[in-house]
């Protein structure tokens, strides 16, 4: 089997390693063997957050520089941020909606256009699905349903192995019911927009 790589990144809060969670979980009851790590960070406190699921034949929980064959981002600037892991052929999925840190809410900072920040990922990289997540989370019904609209994204790529059926299935028996409508609308609209690029 086919190893794949997959780094999600994002701010605390975001839902990113539930994200990747739910992934290795959905991998792994479609008997794709998968090895999940997380990178908590500064969670707590709106810092970086990053975990990695590894699909396929591995035995090492590290994705090395250059070696992402897919990156999640779930905020622009984070994405950017990541784009060591990743090499010319790595597909990008990077929601386009900034969650300014801190320092740039106090004045301390300034947060570059989001345009800047696109163009500098498509330099580096060639596949490149940008969308505004936040958006369609919005249109879920759930503002936090962010995380759906990005494994949607991934799944919709078909860049990793998993159908969204079986997704879907792990989102249902894995996530809060009084969420799962939402999150599952949350979902279908992120595998729209990918699916369609």
């Amino acid at each position: 089997m086919e190893t794949r790589r997959c780094v999600f990144v994002g701010v605390g809060g975001q839902g990113n390693l539930l994200a990747s969670r739910l992934l290795g979980e959905a991998a792994l009851a479609a008997g794709v063997p998968a090895v999940v790590s997380e990178i908590h960070g500064m969670a707590q406190r709106g810092g970086v957050v990053e975990s990695a699921v590894l699909l396929g034949d591995v035995t090492s929980p590290i994705v090395s520089e250059a070696e992402a064959d897919v990156l999640i981002g779930f905020e622009p600037l984070e994405t950017m941020r990541a784009l060591g892991k990743c090499n010319v052929d790595s597909l990008v999925i990077t929601n386009t909606q900034p969650l300014p840190p801190f320092t740039v809410s106090v004045g301390q900072g300034t947060y570059p256009p989001v345009d800047e920040v696109l163009d500098k990922i498509q330099t580096k990289v060639n596949n490149v699905i940008a969308l505004n997540g936040n958006e369609l989370a919005e249109e879920a019904g759930n503002p936090l349903s962010l995380n759906m609209v990005m494994l949607g994204a991934l799944i919709g790529s078909g860049s990793v192995p998993i159908s969204a059926e079986a997704m879907k299935e792990t989102i249902s028996t894995s996530t809060k019911k009084a969420f799962l409508e939402s999150n599952l609308k949350a979902f279908d609209l992120g595998w729209e927009v990918a699916s369609k690029w």
